[in-house]
């Protein structure tokens, strides 16, 4: 049977719950709208008028879809140049999905996604479906094809390895705004010490270019090396300039929920920087410059009203 406009609208009332669930699960944008769009496919072809709980189907469905593609991930993390971090989201994309508790909000913060990598495929699905969309472990169990008690214990398992990753500090976006422009300062100085003094004594800083733009393969380690990096990396030069492709606009937002740096040129989102703080300062910045990342943060940044830029770097 054909599937009706009804149905349509059905499944795309949805997706946007599908599409937070995917991202969450993926650690990609791109990724997680390709698992949607097969999960649609598969709606089309499924006799969508004998589906008693189109929700409960569809999220079964999904899921199982990131699940093979969590394991066919690894492997393709295995052979990736340099450091991989998951594509950012900037304020207001529809795909952070939920934001009503601090649960949901943790779920989706870039330093969770970075923990969850750790996690076994069944680990991250229990947990992004219990923490941050509130799924009961009879339905997770029903999703997973696996008995209640084990998606308690698995979930536990889950909650315990993020639990053991570096504490966040959550920040609204005035406070996010104010702790971008206090490092931006420091960070175009031209000076050190006031770089150390914004940052924890353990601070990292991970770069993600995909082989595709230059970025360290191993993290930045320690207060010093890490101001040092910072402010080498907003001194201006003509090789950066070539790199980015002209003169980058700096502006001050969120990504993921926490504070953010965003470079733009010409309208192109060519990095995003991520900080994370903790109650002394901030501990790490998870840099974004692969291309292939960034081009789901170029679309909402040209859909956005985000003001003039702070400052023009390179």
């Amino acid at each position: 049977m054909a599937v009706t406009m009804r149905d349509v609208e059905r499944f795309e009332a949805f997706r946007p719950r599908l599409e937070a669930i995917a991202y969450r699960l993926l650690g990609s944008a791109s990724e997680a709208e390709d698992a949607v769009q097969e999960t649609y496919l598969r709606w089309q072809a499924s006799g969508v008028e004998h589906i008693e709980v189109p929700e409960a189907w569809l999220t079964k469905v999904l899921t199982h879809l990131c699940l093979n593609q969590l394991t066919s991930a690894r492997a393709r993390r295995e052979t990736y140049v340099g450091q991989w971090l998951p594509e950012p989201l900037l304020a207001g994309d529809p795909m952070l999905g939920p934001a009503e508790t601090a649960e949901q909000r943790e779920s989706v913060s870039y330093a969770v996604l970075a923990l969850m990598e750790r996690l076994s495929p069944n680990e991250r699905a229990v947990y992004v479906l219990r923490e941050a969309f509130g799924y009961s472990h009879r339905e997770i169990a029903e999703v997973l094809d696996l008995s209640e008690a084990a998606s308690q214990q698995i979930f536990h398992r889950a909650k315990r390895h993020v639990a053991e990753g570096r504490p966040r500090t959550e920040v609204d976006e005035a406070a996010a705004r104010r702790i971008v422009e206090e490092f931006l300062a420091a960070a175009t100085s031209g000076k050190t010490e006031p770089l150390v003094r914004l940052l924890t004594a353990d601070a990292v800083s991970i770069g993600d270019g995909g082989g595709k733009v230059p970025a360290r393969a191993k993290a930045f380690e320690g207060a010093l090396a890490v101001a040092t990096f910072m402010r080498g990396l907003f001194k201006p030069g003509k090789a950066k300039r070539a790199l980015v492709g002209g003169t980058a606009e700096i502006h001050a937002t969120t990504a993921n929920g926490a504070p953010a740096v965003v470079a733009v040129v010409e309208g192109r989102v060519v990095g995003v920087m991520c900080l994370e703080v903790g109650a002394d300062g901030i501990t790490a910045f998870r840099n974004q410059v692969n291309p292939d990342k960034l081009d789901r943060a170029t679309r909402r940044w040209a859909a956005a009203d985000h003001g003039e830029p702070l400052f023009r770097a390179f």
